[in-house]
Formats: structure tokens, C-alpha cells, sequence
């Protein structure tokens, strides 16, 4: 018998039961859509996790000194830290860069009131920190480059320092409070545009002030980080060792310089919501197992019940190899059905989401492949069994079968 003969009786096997081929491929329509919406959800989940990564800065270089410099008196090390002038320097030598801001530290206690003091980090930057953090001003402003260079004494604060100090945000605006006895003006409240997990030097209490004011009371030129901001991601591996390079070429031979970047965390986060997509996907394919238990359950009971039938055709010149491929093509046959209903539907639950609400759920086609793949797969080996059975059937004692 030819290919064709064998596929036209499977057919015809399968429409002349379709309730029961249609339960039976009841498991395999849910495991094929399971498939899919793992994956959707995966790629959702993905998706949600790097794009909260990259509101941090994923294209920011954060430059700090370690340590080393020159011996000194007394097995003393004399210090050489980082000043402005290096980051003019990459500035210089560096294409693709962005944003870029020094970092100088200081620590004050301010009055909040009642006669309490409280520890608060006083940071001076430039104006571009704020689009290296991705910080956002809901009220007032951030200070501008006139600011800075006109040297003016103003502020930026955190929400938590803002309720602290006056009750409320909206009443900070325009106050005035004093860090070492001189007195700032508060030009905008800021906060961080998402949860960084400790990644950066922002606390709840937090006052950012312009770099060259931070400059009269650090009494120095050095500055503790430089931020660079490179135009696009793909860049900062190759940024990052560049950076090191040119300010390590300003400075003292042993004098250690250390750059890092959000890459490494952006790539683990990548692979651990790929493992558990992974995950997801084994936990699925229990279903399409219990799919195949189903088809191969079926398949017995039809061999069992179409034993004379099975006696006939090998009367009449069916070869035991033409018997197994019939009944391996049913069972291919209810598996892929069900796996094209189930790939359908699990494709138009998310393109659904899409069409009648604003989020867009990422979906990968190469999960419908596989679903479908699978699908076959489940009838070859849970259909192999059946069709064994049926092909090693004795032709005479099948005639004989009531």
C-alpha cells in the first residue's frame, strides 16, 4: 500500500469516532497551548525585568579609585585619586559618550526640627546626573549648567527628606535650610525613576548640590566616582576597559582604578528568567505526557476492538510494517489536531491581550513550532505501542476474534 491508501484509512478511522478522537485529543490541545503561554509568559516576565533593569542605567560607567599610589614615610601610600580633569580626559578620548558627571561626597547632620539632627549624604554633581540615574523631578526643577557655573547655592532632595523636613513635598519647594551653616535653596524634589537594589549612592536622605559648590567644602579637587553614559549599550563592554585605560594613563603606575557597569546584572537577570521559562516549559510538558498516556490508552482500545478488521486486511495481502503505519498515523493524526487546535489557541490568547488592551505580550513563533513538533512527537512514541501491538496480531486467530 502506497503512503496516500495509509493516510486516507487514518482518516477515515479518525472521522468515523470524531467524539472520541476529539476527547482523546482533548490533552494534547492543552498541553500545545500550555507550551505556548509558557513561553508568552516567559518572554513577558523577561521583558518586564530587563526593561526595569535598563530604567537604572545599563549604559552608565561608574569609575571609582581603589587604591595604590606611591610609597610614602612610615609605610604610608601616598593616595592618587580622580579629579575632574580625567573625566575631561575620557571625554576627550572616548567617542559614543553621552552623559558624564563627577561625584563628590560629604556628610552633614541636619536639623529636621524639634531640636533632632540627622546623618544626610550631600552629593555634588553635574546636571547630567540626573540623566545618567534617570532621576525624576515631579516638582521643581534639577539645576542647569548656569546653576553650576554660576555657583549658585541650590538643592535637590529626596521625597523622604522633603516629608521629613516640611510635611510634604509640595511645601519644600522654594525653602531654605543650611548644610554647614550656609544656606541652600531647595529647587526640586527628585526621586529614582525605579527600585535601583542598591546599585547606586542614592539614599532616602539625599541632597544633591551642584559639583563646583560641593567643591568649597571638600576643599579638594578629588571627586570619589565619575559616571559616563554611553550612547548605546552595545557599547559599554568595550567602553568600560577604554575608560580604565585613559585614566589609569594619568596617573601613578600602581594607583588601581576600578569601572563596572549594570551589564553583568542585565545578563544574569537575562539567564535566570530564561532557566525559569526552561522550568515552566518541563512543568508543561507533564501535560502533553498525560496528552500521550490518553492517545496511547485510545489506540489499545481501537486495536482491541478492530481486531477482525486487522484479521481481514492481513487476509487480503496487509503487510504487518502497512498495519503499523495505519494505526501510527491515527495516532499522529489525534495528537497533531490536537496540537494545531491548541497551538491556535494559545497564540490567540496573547495577540487577544494585544487587540483589546494596551500591552503588547511578546510572542516568540518558534513556541508554536515546537508545540506542533511536539505534538508529533507525543503520537509517534505513545502510538508506537499500539501499532506494535496490532501489527504482531496472528491473521488467523484475529479471524476467528468475537
Amino acid at each position: 500500500m502506497v503512503l496516500s491508501e495509509i493516510l486516507k484509512l487514518a482518516f477515515d478511522a479518525f472521522s468515523a469516532s470524531k467524539l472520541r478522537s476529539a476527547l482523546t485529543a482533548l490533552g494534547m490541545v492543552i498541553g500545545s497551548a500550555s507550551v505556548i503561554l509558557v513561553v508568552t509568559i516567559g518572554l513577558t516576565g523577561k521583558q518586564f525585568i530587563l526593561s526595569e533593569i535598563q530604567k537604572f542605567g545599563t549604559n552608565m560607567i561608574e569609575v571609582e579609585y581603589s587604591g595604590g599610589g606611591t610609597p610614602g614615610a612610615e609605610h604610608t601610600v601616598n593616595s592618587d585619586p580622580m579629579t575632574r580633569d580625567d573625566e575631561k580626559a575620557v571625554l576627550a578620548e572616548l567617542p559614543g559618550v553621552m552623559y558624564s558627571s563627577p561625584v563628590a561626597e560629604m556628610h552633614d547632620r541636619i536639623s529636621v526640627g524639634g531640636g533632632v539632627t540627622k546623618e544626610t549624604l550631600v552629593l555634588g554633581v553635574s546636571p547630567q546626573y540626573q540623566q545618567i540615574h534617570n532621576l525624576l523631578v515631579p516638582i521643581g526643577r534639577f539645576f542647569d549648567d548656569s546653576d553650576e557655573t554660576e555657583h549658585l547655592k541650590v538643592a535637590i532632595v529626596t521625597e523622604p527628606f522633603a516629608k521629613e523636613m516640611y510635611g510634604s513635598p509640595d511645601s519644600a519647594l522654594g525653602r531654605t535650610f543650611q548644610i554647614t551653616g550656609i544656606p541652600f535653596t531647595i529647587v526640586g524634589i527628585f526621586r529614582e525613576s525605579v527600585d535601583d537594589f542598591g546599585q547606586s549612592e542614592i539614599a532616602d536622605q539625599t541632597i544633591l548640590i551642584p559639583y563646583t559648590v560641593a567643591r568649597y567644602f571638600t576643599g579638594t579637587n578629588e571627586v570619589k566616582q565619575i559616571y559616563f553614559s554611553m550612547a548605546s549599550m552595545d557599547q559599554v563592554p568595550e567602553a568600560t576597559q577604554e575608560v580604565v585605560r585613559i585614566i589609569s594613563a594619568r596617573h601613578r603606575p600602581n594607583s588601581v582604578y576600578k569601572a563596572q557597569n549594570l551589564r553583568e546584572l542585565l545578563d544574569s537577570a537575562a539567564t535566570i528568567a530564561n532557566i525559569l521559562t526552561i522550568v515552566l516549559l518541563l512543568v508543561a510538558s507533564v501535560t502533553l505526557a498525560v496528552g500521550g498516556v490518553g492517545i496511547m490508552n485510545i489506540m489499545l482500545a481501537n486495536v482491541r476492538a478492530r481486531i477482525r478488521e486487522i484479521g481481514i486486511r492481513k487476509a487480503l495481502g496487509a503487510t504487518a510494517r502497512e498495519i503499523r503505519l495505519q494505526f501510527l498515523a491515527e495516532a499522529v493524526i489525534i495528537s497533531l489536531s490536537g496540537g494545531l487546535v491548541g497551538t491556535l489557541i494559545g497564540l490567540a490568547l496573547p495577540f487577544s491581550v494585544r487587540l483589546f488592551t494596551p500591552y503588547i505580550l511578546p510572542v516568540d513563533w518558534r513556541s508554536a513550532v515546537v508545540a506542533l513538533a511536539t505534538a508529533i512527537l507525543v503520537g509517534v512514541v505513545f502510538g508506537t505501542v499500539p501499532a506494535t501491538r496490532a501489527a504482531q496480531l496472528d491473521p488467523v486467530e484475529s479471524l476467528k476474534y468475537e
